[in-house]
């Protein structure tokens, strides 16, 4: 395939840190979303790691470029809360991998998702460790790429399954032993909006916030929990507070939109972004 023209200039300058998560349209590749990103007059794009494997790592290295589009983060690593040796072993092998794939396309950020309990286990605290330690093991691959960990904390209810790291308290106090600029969180509305303690929380994280991305809580919550996210103001979500509360923090870096919907990913991709930008500039460009 021939490489894209030049990337057109942003000129909404209300978009210009509006970045498009992958999986937000979940059935495009990563050339169709890296062309929707272009024609929609975005400059940055969140790239997920299976579509990337599925263009080959080279010649998306070469597209990401030609495009002239940022790598806001790649998702995803983590799941390290296994208790066999053998998988604890594997699952840093694989983050190695995503931290080589992450300094290779030039993604500041590897977004970690903490993991679940293993199978028939029970102890959510020594899962919470297991977590802790793998991140540290990874912090010395990690400064040497230049990539920084960036610890998600997941809405409670996935931590049984996904994410034993429940508040941005909890990923900030397993993130504080290392350099700002090594370890950090990922702060997604969707996983935190709840917590009564999310203000003082945010203002605590200051630099370490190395990404903020945004959806919103919808009801009733799908069969699926994992696709009950929704689009910008179809929800309950108070993105102007937030967004206040991460401005103040300092963070000035780019502004993902990460939807997992059935509805959202059945749209044509052009019509979700038309749609996102449009609910961007309203709801959160303002804040931010």
């Amino acid at each position: 395939m021939s490489a894209p023209a030049a990337s057109p200039p942003v000129t909404d300058p209300t978009l210009a840190r509006l970045s498009l998560n992958q999986r937000t349209t979940a059935s495009w590749t990563l050339r169709e979303a890296i062309d929707g990103c272009r024609a929609a007059g975005l400059s940055s794009i969140g790239v997920w790691r299976e579509q990337l494997a599925e263009a080959g790592l080279d010649q998306a290295v070469g597209w990401l470029a030609d495009a002239g589009l940022r790598v806001s983060t790649l998702c995803r690593g983590g799941f390290f809360t296994a208790s066999d040796p053998a998988a604890i072993e594997a699952a840093h092998a694989e983050n190695v991998r995503a931290l080589d794939e992450a300094a290779a396309i030039g993604a500041a950020t590897l977004c970690l998702v903490p993991g679940g309990l293993p199978s028939g286990d029970r102890d959510l605290p020594a899962a919470r460790r297991r977590a802790a330690e793998a991140i540290e093991r990874l912090v010395p691959h990690a400064r040497r790429v230049g990539v920084s960990l960036g610890i998600e904390p997941m809405n409670p209810i996935y931590a049984a399954d996904r994410g034993v790291v429940s508040t941005l308290g909890q990923a900030l106090d397993i993130a504080e032993p290392y350099a700002v600029e090594e370890v950090g969180v990922v702060l997604d509305t969707f996983h935190v909006w709840w917590d009564p303690d999310l203000e003082a929380q945010i203002a605590r994280a200051g630099r370490r916030i190395h990404s903020y991305q945004v959806c919103d809580w919808i009801t009733p919550l799908p069969a699926d929990t994992l696709l009950a996210r929704g689009m910008m103001g179809d929800g309950h979500i108070d993105f102007a507070t937030i967004g206040g509360w991460v401005r103040d923090a300092g963070y000035t870096g780019d502004i993902e939109v990460e939807i997992f919907n059935a509805d959202v990913w059945a749209t044509p991709g052009d019509e979700v972004l038309a749609t996102l930008s449009a609910r961007y500039r309203e709801l959160i460009q303002p804040y931010a």
